[in-house]
């Protein structure tokens, strides 16, 4: 979502790096940016029609080498088995063709083949990727282990469809491209096009189909390229691919292909993906090499310098006076035990029971601003995409969400009440690919949803940990400092993120409290974690009279931008509301909502 908001900036920043880092004698040292600042990165051919170079002819690396995992089972052995079928990662690619206008930035999108393709595996599909992105791709290539040679697993297309030309388009482009759509035998699914140079259709043999019993449904997800700058409906539009199921339980394996819909053409789009049939989680890391995977990623949160409400553990929060109440019997609540031992462990969110702040005035506005030397990051382990990534989420608790403020115009006020809650409980998540380990994108929460960001727009710090931003008073995750505003037309609720001093690395207070593949001995859930119930009180007040504490100080245009901008807030906002934890959030077993 906000990858848009940025892309010129990051844009000229990637230009910038790529002549540094290819410029004899030059170089940059102790950099925290990892797009183009580790003496791994190397340069593509430059198209002859660019007089500067486009961030997709710089291959991202992560700042820091991959590094060696301890030894255990099937992660990031380069291969997983599917139930049948075979699947390597291939991460080297040779152009077939490219245009240079087009697309996000107008930059327009290069296509791919895999190349060094293992003896007996297949390409299944072309990668593409946007020119405004450094080269950071994959795309999985497949064998056939399933000894049925009646019905094999994998078959070669019986012919092509051509989609889409582009002969008649009068763009930018190097030479001509075509992109193909395998026609499959009966009972076998295609899971990604063919892109040539040629009007002449492929070999046959250059591609191979899957049967259905191991594919599953398939998605559009993020424009890779169209005609112009925005998505036409009534042209060519290329999408990234996704299974359409996501969440610990679904099998559905992305490709790493992409979709071309054209439109009005009577030809039909890739619908299929991989399938892991066998429902096996071989590929998921052991223990201890999770413990090497969030030393090697855990990210570095910097806090805002003029936070006021800090993260804590949630034992540091129990300790220091927080108290269970029960509805009936609110007079009399009760302290909570270290683990939380004496919170209900069953039901669900039914307002039955809350927690709070002490009662003593002068604690609870101690207690409100946390202890950042004492707070402790929460790790929930999840397989994804049919066990072929990990997701390591890493959750924040904080004792307090303070206020939210909007910009109105030039001047920023504070919105009362309105926005504070007791317990704020906020994540990031690090997608691993299970097939040699690496970083390939990080989830940033954000109130009610959040964005992911591939790897090569990451901040990195002391090598390949990403850094995050806490949002001023609402703690919301983003990857770059800065203004976010949520409005338009310079009104909004302000999202403000800055480093300072208040840093934590969350590597090296770190908990395992919870993995969906590990036994149980392994990982011993905190009885705090099954607490189904909210983490705040719900207190009502009077949002017109909070509101009118701002309006008195704004006249004409001000006042009315302003009434506009809080018809518009969304209704979780208004109200003091404590939020359920981790395990009750949809995201815990789903996907993360983007």
């Amino acid at each position: 979502m906000f990858l848009g908001f940025k892309a010129k900036p990051f844009l000229f920043l990637a230009l910038l790096l790529h002549r540094v880092c290819t410029s004899p004698g030059l170089g940059l040292e102790d950099s925290t940016m990892g797009n183009c600042l580790n003496s791994s990165c190397s340069s593509l051919s430059i198209s002859e029609k660019n007089s500067e170079p486009l961030p997709i002819e710089t291959i991202f690396n992560l700042p820091s080498a991959i590094p060696a995992w301890p030894p255990g089972k099937g992660f990031a052995n380069g291969s997983i088995d599917l139930g049948g079928i075979l699947v390597y990662q291939v991460s080297s690619f040779n152009k077939t063709w490219a245009t240079h206008e087009g697309g996000p930035d107008n930059l327009g999108a290069t296509f791919y083949e895999p190349s060094s393709i293992p003896k007996g595996y297949f390409m299944l599909g072309s990668y593409s990727q946007p020119n405004n992105k450094l080269l950071f791709g994959w795309v999985l290539t497949a064998k056939d282990v399933t000894n049925n040679h009646s019905r094999p697993a994998l078959k070669m297309p019986v012919d092509y469809t051509l989609v889409w030309s582009s002969e008649s388009l009068n763009i930018n482009q190097d030479g001509h491209g075509y992109i193909w759509l395998p026609i499959p035998p009966a009972g076998y699914n295609p899971v990604g096009h063919i892109v040539t140079s040629s009007p002449e259709k492929p070999p046959l043999d250059k591609i191979r189909c899957v049967r259905s019993d191991f594919t599953d449904s398939v998605e559009v997800d993020s424009w890779i390229w169209g005609q112009g700058d925005v998505v036409n409906y009534n042209g060519l539009n290329v999408y990234g691919s996704r299974p359409s199921q996501r969440g610990i339980q679904s099998l559905g394996v992305p490709t790493g292909t992409f979709i071309a819909q054209a439109q009005n053409n009577g030809t039909s789009m890739i619908s299929a993906c991989l399938k892991n049939v066998k429902a096996s989680l071989s590929a998921m890391p052991t223990f201890s090499q999770i413990r090497a995977l969030v030393q090697a990623y855990s990210p570095w949160v910097y806090f805002h310098p003029d936070e006021q409400y800090l993260p804590s553990s949630v034992g540091w929060f129990f300790q220091n006076g927080a108290l269970l109440y029960t509805k009936g019997n609110e007079s009399n609540p009760s302290p909570i035990e270290l683990k939380g031992s004496n919170l209900p462990q069953s039901g669900s969110n039914d307002g039955a029971y809350w927690l709070d702040l002490p009662r003593d005035q002068h604690e609870k506005e101690r207690v409100q601003k946390g202890d950042l030397q004492d707070a402790e990051a929460y790790l929930h382990i999840k397989p994804v995409l049919g066990g072929t990534f990990t997701d390591i989420v890493v959750w924040l608790f904080y004792p307090f969400n303070g206020a939210a403020r909007a910009k109105i115009k030039f001047l920023t006020v504070s919105l009362g009440k309105i926005g504070e809650h007791v317990g704020d409980w906020e994540h990031v998540t690090l997608r691993v690919s299970n097939f040699d380990g690496a970083l390939r994108s990080v989830y940033f929460s954000q109130h009610n949803g959040g964005v992911w960001v591939d790897a090569p727009g990451l901040e990195f710090q002391n090598g390949s940990k990403p850094v995050a931003y806490a949002s001023l008073h609402g703690h919301a995750m983003y990857s770059s400092a800065g203004l976010v505003l949520q409005g338009n037309d310079g009104v909004g609720l302000r999202n403000d993120c800055k480093k300072s001093n208040m840093v934590m690395d969350t590597g090296t207070r770190s908990i395992v409290f919870a993995a969906e593949f590990l036994p149980l001995s392994m990982v011993v859930e905190p009885p705090w974690l099954n607490y189904a119930r909210k983490w705040g009180p719900n207190i009502s007040y009077n949002t017109d009279d909070e509101l009118k504490k701002v309006e008195k100080f704004l006249l004409g245009k001000l006042k009315s931008a302003f009434k506009k901008f809080v018809d518009g807030l969304p209704k979780e906002v208004f109200g003091e509301e404590g939020p359920i934890g981790p395990k009750m959030k949809d995201s815990w077993n789903g996907e993360e909502n983007s």
